[in-house]
């Protein structure tokens, strides 16, 4: 039997998995004009990169987000001191409350970093401005100007920022200031200022690969500037989806914190290493009053406590429990997921037989 707890906290996860699931359903095919195609007829991707007519590579066309790595936890790969603590302490918050406060419970806005994991983008690309539209709430878009311009010394704080690009050789380097304080950086919610400066350098390198470098300047909320580096894949014959928001008629069934609080020492014995059966491992470490939980081919996320020994993942229906021996020491972790059910042995521990 699940803690009463789990069904709202996995009603939310259910709610952010379904967000990645509308680039699985995009329009019927048709193919791209221009597509260089392989003799099956299947786009070539490491055909060369287009080019506009004045010589630079052209960067226009259809492309996959950048994976579900930072969407979820854009500072995964930070050690604590490079966060504010104010920044951190928010985060872990907005954790416990199961994100009821964030934009896209909200139908607001998400972060330029959001977007660039997310779901499909489309970029259309002119000498001297660069439109970037995206499949994700309220369809928005971003003007990025190549003419030369600087950007604003005091813009107007918007949510997607004001935007200038320039070209340094075959790689296209925008910069993007002017943000207000309201948006969420990844969907788990850590946050930004309007002090925040993000620095993208956009370089394909063949017909279906884009390099993506992102630099995170945001002094506020970190003590120092840190970059991710990703590939975007291009998603020829296909186009983007209308995307609607409407999910604040559901607030109320938007859950907040559990009130359950575990006692340090109850938080540490569950820390360490966990292998599942075929070899794969699981990491718990703790943050403050909370578990962290990287593998299973997610990012490192935090989990929502429901009970002593139950947890529940922010950001997919995935609930963990912990089981003790007779002696209280925690000999393996169970995993459940959508589908099926699986064991992670605690490393150095033996582990009783499956329970018939």
């Amino acid at each position: 039997m699940r803690s009463p707890g789990l069904t709202s906290a996995a009603a939310l996860a259910v709610f952010a998995a379904l967000l990645s699931t509308t680039a699985a359903a995009q329009w019927f095919k048709y193919p791209t004009p221009g597509t260089p195609r392989l003799p099956d007829g299947a786009p070539n991707m490491t055909a060369p990169a287009p080019r506009t007519a004045d010589g630079k590579p052209d960067l226009s066309g259809v492309w996959r987000g950048a994976g579900p790595l930072y969407r979820f936890n854009i500072a995964q790969d930070l050690k604590p001191e490079d966060i504010q603590p104010w920044a951190e302490a928010l985060f872990l918050k907005r954790v416990r409350d199961s994100r009821k406060d964030s934009p896209l419970s909200r139908c607001l806005p998400v972060s330029v970093p959001f977007h660039n994991f997310f779901n499909l983008t489309r970029i259309v690309q002119t000498p001297a401005l660069i439109v970037i539209l995206y499949e994700s709430p309220n369809s928005p878009h971003r003007t990025v100007f190549t003419d030369g311009r600087d950007l604003p010394t005091d813009p107007n704080p918007t949510w997607l920022g004001y935007s200038v690009g320039r070209w340094e050789g075959d790689t296209l380097i925008v910069t993007t200031a002017g943000f207000n304080d309201k948006g969420w950086l990844d969907s788990a919610g850590h946050p930004q200022s309007e002090s925040l400066r993000v620095t993208e350098r956009l370089r394909r390198r063949d017909f279906g690969h884009m390099d993506l470098e992102m630099t995170i300047d945001d002094p506020n909320v970190f003590t120092r500037p840190f970059t991710v580096k990703r590939e975007r894949l291009l998603a020829p014959d296909t186009d983007l989806l209308e995307d609607v928001c409407e999910n604040e008629i559901d607030a109320g069934h938007m859950s907040g914190d559990t009130g359950i609080r575990l006692r340090p020492e109850v938080l540490a014995s569950y820390a360490g290493v966990y292998e599942l059966a075929r070899g794969r491992e699981v990491v718990v470490t703790v943050t403050g009053d909370m578990l962290f939980v990287q593998g299973l081919n997610e990012p490192k996320l935090p989990l929502l406590v429901q009970s002593e020994t139950q947890f529940m993942s922010t950001a997919t229906p995935t609930g963990f429990e912990f089981v003790k021996d007779a002696e209280g020491k925690v000999t393996h972790l169970i995993v459940r997921g959508e589908s099926r059910e699986q064991k992670a042995a605690r490393k150095g521990a033996s582990v009783p037989p499956p329970r018939k």
